[in-house]
């Protein structure tokens, strides 16, 4: 592949570099930014798309996210490639708070705001071993958090990626005015050693 790696890095730091990206949290976000605003397509399917991976990042569905993310966003007209990107709102950082969270409103909205407690170390395997306990809590009240979630990543991503595109075209729009620039001065000095050969002659 062009411009790709001569050697291919191991697992392990891959895993690590999608943890804690060599460039920095920082620059790995800016990055991100750019990409989805350089995506194809309208405001509107962009930020749909960025909107359904994150607000399906917020449901205990492990393993799913990408395809269901893809799913809604398709449904809505959404794009997938950004919904893609938008599950990375799901991440080792996010993820205990996010957990947290969905299960005490989980608890919250069946009636048991009291009851099993999350161990300080949540596994995977502890959520799906405990079914009715975490699970299902979790899955009750991540529904209207990632609703929530969708229409608090849907607004700022739209007006970015908007602007962006404005921005964009204006740039064009100059790019071309001075290539016609060019190309009628050119016209013009062509014309006029033109007329100047003919009164030589």
């Amino acid at each position: 592949m062009i411009f790709g790696r001569r050697k291919r890095p191991h697992f392990w730091r891959r895993v690590r570099d999608t943890v804690w990206p060599k460039a920095g949290l920082r620059r790995a976000l800016i990055y991100i930014s750019h990409r989805v605003r350089r995506l194809p397509g309208s405001p509107y399917s962009i930020a749909a798309g960025f909107a359904c991976g994150a607000a399906i990042s917020f449901t205990p569905l492990i393993g799913f996210h990408f395809l269901l993310g893809a799913l809604i966003a398709f449904l809505i007209g959404g794009n997938v490639i950004a919904s893609a990107i938008g599950t990375a709102v799901g991440n080792p950082w996010t993820f205990p708070f996010i957990w947290t969270a969905i299960f005490w409103l989980g608890r919250l909205i069946l009636g048991h705001p009291n009851g099993t407690a999350l161990p300080d170390e949540l596994t995977l395997n502890y959520i799906f071993d405990h079914t009715w306990d975490v699970f299902y809590p979790m899955l009750i009240g991540g529904l209207p958090t990632a609703l929530v979630a969708w229409l608090i990543f849907f607004w700022p991503c739209y007006k970015a990626v908007a602007r962006y595109q404005a921005h964009r075209e204006a740039r064009r729009a100059r790019a071309r005015e001075r290539r016609e620039a060019k190309r009628a001065a050119k016209a013009a000095a062509k014309t006029a050693r033109a007329e100047a050969k003919g009164e030589q002659s």
